[in-house]
């Protein structure tokens, strides 16, 4: 299993050219969503109140960049931010550019590196940010402004995060561009799901046994499989969650989704389809185990409508084609 599998369940369960004097300033719109100023450009000295509540100041258009998680960095290089990352995560693995650039470490940053890479700015997750306050409050004494983005639990929040990311970064249009087109996009997908007449229970498996664990209500991973009218086995239950194999086989979904086929040496679906005192559950007698891309599906940055495309082709294919 490699590190950044290990990774996602410690967060799924805890829960350019420097800009001048000279730039427009454009008309400013307070956004209660996201807590910072929406403009057409942002004009530097821009202050973003982040996710830890605290006002961030960034007197300039950051020059170097340094994420602590990939969903950041995706969000970064969606953005056209890929030139100011100077640092990522261990785990980052896209873009695959993304993996030439200087690693930070994994689950516990190299704060001395990051602070010889000389950022300006440190683009933090609130998942892990209540775990390192030390390491982070160590950084902000270097003179280093760190912004912790909010951890998504549903579009909204993912769309608040782009948001938030492209005001740190100058590029607040590509931002509202970005967002625009993933709504698009889910707006299509929607669409589609409407006319489905049968609407089929999903079990989605994010850990193999013996200790599985799966997506409850409050996520969005539950309001992806909603988008394509598709029912959750465990949307009676909050959050991420774990379920004894008897839970699911009384429950029988008639579709099973495996998101870790990327981390794991063995194929998923064998082993679903394997396992003893499964044989009479729907899914695995009409052979309906598939694995879909984890990446895809659990980071919260612009790769999650993919990840929604994903689950739709693999529970409805006769729709999604």
């Amino acid at each position: 299993m490699k590190k950044w599998y290990a990774l996602l369940f410690a967060v799924l369960l805890a829960v350019g050219v420097l800009a001048g004097c000279g730039e427009k300033k454009e008309q400013v719109k307070e956004d209660n969503t996201t807590g910072v100023e929406k403009k057409a450009e942002v004009a530097f000295p821009v202050t973003i109140k982040d996710a830890s509540g605290n006002d961030v100041v960034l007197e300039n258009k950051p020059e170097k960049i340094v994420s602590l998680i990939p969903s950041n960095t995706e969000i970064a290089y969606a953005l056209g931010a890929d030139k100011e990352i100077v640092g990522v995560s261990d785990f980052d693995n896209y873009p695959e550019e993304v993996t030439k650039k200087e690693k930070i470490g994994g689950m516990e940053v190299n704060l001395e590196k990051i602070i010889s890479l000389q950022p300006n700015l440190v683009l933090a997750h609130a998942s892990t940010a209540h775990n390192s306050e030390a390491g982070l409050q160590q950084l902000k004494d270097a003179g280093i402004a760190v912004l912790v983005v909010n951890d998504a639990q549903n579009f909204d929040q993912v769309f608040d995060s782009i948001s938030m990311i492209g005001k740190a970064t100058g590029e607040a249009k590509k931002a509202d561009e970005l967002i625009q087109g993933m709504k698009e996009k889910l707006a299509e997908i929607k669409e589609k799901a409407k006319d489905i007449k049968e609407k089929k229970t999903v079990f989605i498996e994010v850990s193999p046994a013996p200790d599985i664990f799966t997506t409850g209500n409050n996520t969005f991973m539950n309001e992806m499989l909603t988008v394509i009218n598709a029912e959750n086995l465990a949307n009676d239950q909050e959050g991420w969650i774990q379920l004894d194999q008897e839970e699911i086989i009384k429950r029988n979904p008639d579709v099973i989704i495996t998101t870790y086929g990327g981390y794991e040496e063995a194929k998923p679906a064998e082993q679903v389809l394997g396992r003893k005192g499964w044989e009479n559950v729907n899914a695995v007698k009409n052979k309906q185990v598939i694995d879909v891309d984890s990446d895809r599906v659990t980071r919260s940055g612009p790769r999650i409508v993919e990840g929604v495309e994903d689950l739709a082709k693999a529970i409805y294919p006769e729709v999604f084609k």
